[in-house]
């Protein structure tokens, strides 16, 4: 019976952290949502930089010109709020954590979310406005460059999660070592295929051009060393022996043993 109430009450704060944070985003949806169609002008400027000139976006549903500024300003919203959300992830599960576990928890939660807000921002000003300069410049003569709203935003997605989960490559690596998957001279003997890997990862999921392939696999091998670096500062060293321990082993007397 006490397991039982333990579970409803754990049911109970789960429902209570949700409602939460599904107040908070709408609260940030809502003014997010007055300046929708000002927020996917500034989400969609890498492509309007590099559009010819009289070029433009077009919508090719009835109802897209509607809802895909609302999803940016959906968008817009979580990002505001991830801050709270992570908060409240925190403190559901921090009572069943061990106090070296909440030492560990918490940073890498702040530091992978800064990283994944760094990432986007990355291919938001670097990697967009290249991939955009390079496909508008190969465009044939004659061909408008006319690209569905719909289809950029799906673009621009995939670009700003593929960029983010890159650059949470130091915590991925600094988790592996510190929970003892994989040993830290094991990561060092694999960075050739890390480095073969980060250009294959570039070309699946980036556009079909050599400088986005780059742009992405050049930052995610570069992160690769720094995730060693912090891991290789971050593990904890071997215990000494305690100086008392090494005088009273000076101390004791020798006893040497004859044979009868």
């Amino acid at each position: 019976m006490n397991d039982e109430s333990t579970f409803i009450s754990h049911l109970v704060e789960l429902r209570t952290r949700l409602i939460h944070v599904f107040s908070v985003l709408v609260l940030g949806f809502l003014p997010c949502a007055y300046f929708a169609r000002d927020l996917y002008t500034i989400l969609a400027q890498p492509l309007l930089e590099k559009l010819p000139l009289g070029g433009q976006m077009i919508a090719t549903a009835v109802t897209t010109p509607f809802f895909i500024p609302m999803q940016v300003a959906l968008m817009t919203a979580f990002l505001m709020t991830l801050p709270h959300t992570l908060y409240q992830i925190w403190a559901f599960v921090a009572p069943g954590l061990y106090s070296h576990e909440k030492r560990l928890f918490l940073p890498l939660v702040i530091a992978s979310s800064l990283l994944f807000f760094v990432g986007m921002a990355f291919a938001y000003l670097a990697a967009l406005p290249l991939v955009f300069e390079f496909i508008v410049y190969f465009a044939p003569e004659g061909v408008a460059v006319m690209t569905d709203i719909g289809e950029y935003l799906g673009f621009v997605l995939t670009m700003f999660l593929t960029f983010g989960i890159t650059f949470e490559v130091p915590v991925f690596v600094i988790v592996l070592v510190r929970t003892g998957v994989i040993s830290l001279s094991k990561m060092k003997e694999v960075r050739p295929y890390v480095l073969v890997g980060a250009f294959v990862i570039g070309a699946i999921f980036t556009p079909p051009d050599v400088i986005s392939q780059f742009m992405l696999a050049i930052p995610l091998y570069l992160l690769y060393e720094l995730g060693i670096l912090l891991a290789g500062l971050s593990s904890k060293p071997a215990n000494p022996i305690p100086d008392q321990q090494l005088v009273n082993n000076t101390n004791k007397p020798v006893i040497n043993e004859k044979n009868d």
